[in-house]
């Protein structure tokens, strides 16, 4: 195991030590990033390549070497209980914001700045930033580093606890106004809190239009593609699209964090409905529980797996009243199978 040398904020030693086990590729800061593209069964109309674009030459931009010296600053390591990988390649941050779209008035959210390299990027595009960072030096140094900018905040809080939402609707005129602004989310988050951010950022598409996440790119790859009869079919395929439609843009190679991951990144993007859209059920929680509890004996035949909840006698009528086989399993039936199934065999 790798022995990180302790260092206080006025000795190089750490710096050093960094560049040393991770030299910077050439040019890193000018130039982008290699994507690779998956060649698994994702849906081609799933994918989307967006082109680089390139900053103001007059801002500044985070690169290898400006990022490790944040941290070397504050005399920091990055901590694997944090779930820490800081970006590296200023050229990911800026396609982020490009799948995103981010410009001039946006509000964004941003989960586990960091070093703040992401947040100088939307600021940069004249978004106001609001940013969640459980890391008190980091909260510090994201203050100071930002502390002339009106249109940041950053709150000192686990995400997965945060009443995140009070904060954001004082930059937010209120849902029954005219032309209120949905706002966006764009994060480089934690690998370790990804089905959490999702389960609690996808339900809420009356206040956020569109949610772009830099995941672990097995991740990405399992949250988009909802292909049957396959055994990456889960509830979460069932959640992820009744909230949202979502889309994988791009890969981002492990080469681009440190420390490094022992995984590649990807970045996916759920576009999200409103409620006004969402699948017609008599209750989402009867609908989810419904769900859940089909897939808990994935093998099972339905009438077998939610016999608990419903008669299977009833379950077999509903199916074959949809044309589904009555010997049909949960990894066989789409979203809209189960919303009808739902809806046959719940009493409102």
């Amino acid at each position: 195991m790798l022995q990180i040398p302790i260092a206080s904020s006025s000795s190089p030693t750490f710096l050093s030590w960094c560049w040393s086990l991770n030299p910077p590729p050439p040019s890193c800061s000018s130039l982008p990033p290699t994507y690779n593209f998956p060649t698994n069964n994702v849906s081609k109309r799933r994918i989307r390549k967006y082109p680089f674009r390139v900053m103001n030459s007059t801002k500044v931009e985070d690169d290898y070497h400006a990022t490790l010296k944040a941290l070397n600053k504050r005399g920091r390591t990055p901590r694997k209980s944090l779930g820490q990988h800081y970006m590296l390649n200023s050229s990911v941050n800026d396609q982020l914001a490009s799948a995103a779209d981010v410009k001039e008035g946006d509000i964004v959210l941003e989960i586990g700045p960091g070093t703040g390299s992401l947040t100088n990027v939307l600021l940069n595009s004249g978004a106001t930033v609001l940013a969640i960072e459980k890391d008190p030096h980091m909260v510090a140094h994201l203050r100071e580093r930002f502390e002339d900018i009106s249109s940041f905040m950053v709150l000192e809080e686990d995400f997965t606890k945060c009443h995140f939402t009070s904060h954001l609707m004082t930059l937010l005129k209120k849902p029954d106004e005219e032309n209120f602004k949905h706002a966006k989310v764009v994060a480089n988050i934690p690998f370790n809190i990804s089905t959490d951010v999702v389960k609690e950022l996808l339900p809420m598409g009356d206040i956020f239009s569109e949610v772009v996440l830099l995941l672990q790119d097995e991740t990405a790859l399992r949250l988009v593609d909802a292909s049957l009869r396959t055994s990456e079919y889960r509830p979460i395929n069932v959640f992820v699209n009744f909230y949202s439609d979502p889309e994988y843009n791009f890969q981002v190679l492990r080469s681009n964090f440190f420390p490094e991951p022992n995984v590649d990144a990807a970045v996916a993007t759920f576009k999200l409905k409103r409620t006004a859209d969402y699948p017609p059920v008599v209750s989402t929680k009867s609908f989810f529980s419904m769900v859940n509890s089909a897939f808990n004996g994935k093998r099972k035949m339905l009438r077998r797996s939610l016999q608990h909840i419903y008669p299977s006698l009833e379950i077999e009528n509903a199916l074959q009243s949809l044309s589904l086989p009555t010997t049909s399993r949960p990894g066989e039936l789409t979203l809209d199978d189960f919303v009808s199934l739902h809806n046959l065999i719940v009493k409102a």
